[in-house]
């Protein structure tokens, strides 16, 4: 078993623990009525993006996400929250330094012993949902577990579904298609292009990622046999057999969307095992981005 393997299929416990411990670390978490940005890089990007998404749907906040290296400076914020597993990524570090005594910070990372311990104002360690392989599964979803909680916005049936996502088969044909593209709305528009990152990542697969409503605007011309199209959510009015009369398979993910990202992980596993690729070790790939001076 690789260990993408091994740390993905650990995920509903990790799920809940982030839930029962999110109350302990509500002090340093957005609270209601604040005014939050979300920053990562790479997949904590993409968690951002559905946590937003979430706390902005719930009504709790104007919650907005960016790639840490794209932060809008102007803009005031009451709190700014990083993704970042390693704790020793360039853009985060740089952006939580020249956060410092502007704008107060919280850090979600797996590692205690990274700069990023200093560079925040707060930190949430979640060190057991840390991973050794480069392809992150784990640590991104049970930080977001720990948010959607803390949003009031998770339940034992998402950890059922979950526990569902590792043990329910594939749809027949899946992993054979040449072409892959993940829709969502809403908050599950960040778990889409994070499923199509994963598929990169791992296998090396030809991805691609919308909200669902923009699919028929362009991208649905590539859709053909042998491509796949799977839903994160509800489907818009239609789609569904659109996509299917293009000869394209249509999947539509009937689990809690969080759940749907881990099959989406074990896609990405089975596609590099049938290319003979080690999806521990992605190509041009390491485990943090680190730059030089």
């Amino acid at each position: 078993m690789t260990h993408v393997e091994d740390e993905l299929i650990s995920q509903p416990e990790c799920w809940t623990r982030a839930a029962t411990e999110a109350v302990g670390h509500g002090g340093v978490l957005p609270a209601p009525g604040e005014r939050v940005a979300l920053v990562g890089c790479g997949t904590s990007y993409f968690m951002a993006q559905a946590a937003a998404g979430l706390r902005e749907e719930a009504g709790l906040g104007e919650t907005d996400a960016f790639a840490a290296s794209e932060f809008p400076y102007g803009r005031t914020y009451d709190r700014v929250v990083a993704l970042t597993r390693s704790g020793t990524t360039t853009e985060v570090l740089e952006l939580l330094a020249r956060l410092r005594g502007r704008t107060r910070t919280t850090a979600l990372t797996a590692d205690p012993d990274t700069p990023v311990m200093a560079a925040a104002d707060d930190v949430v360690l979640l060190d057991y949902a840390d991973e050794r392989s480069v392809v992150q599964t784990r640590f991104a979803t049970t930080a977001l577990t720990l948010l959607r909680a803390h949003f009031g916005l998770h339940g034992d049936a998402v950890v059922d579904d979950a526990r569902t996502a590792l043990t329910a088969d594939l749809p027949p044909g899946l992993v054979d298609c040449v072409q892959f593209t993940f829709l969502g709305r809403g908050w599950t528009v960040g778990l889409a292009s994070e499923a199509g990152l994963k598929m990169r990542e791992a296998s090396l697969s030809w991805t691609e990622a919308y909200p669902a409503m923009e699919y028929r605007h362009g991208p649905i011309s590539v859709t053909t046999r042998g491509t796949a199209t799977w839903m994160f959510g509800a489907a818009p009015e239609g789609l569904a057999g659109q996509v299917g009369a293009t000869g394209g398979l249509w999947v539509h993910g009937s689990l809690d969307p969080l759940a749907e990202l881990i099959r989406a992980q074990r896609l990405a596993v089975a596609v590099a095992a049938t290319r003979g690729l080690d999806p521990d070790s992605p190509r041009h790939l390491t485990r943090s981005v680190i730059l030089a001076p």
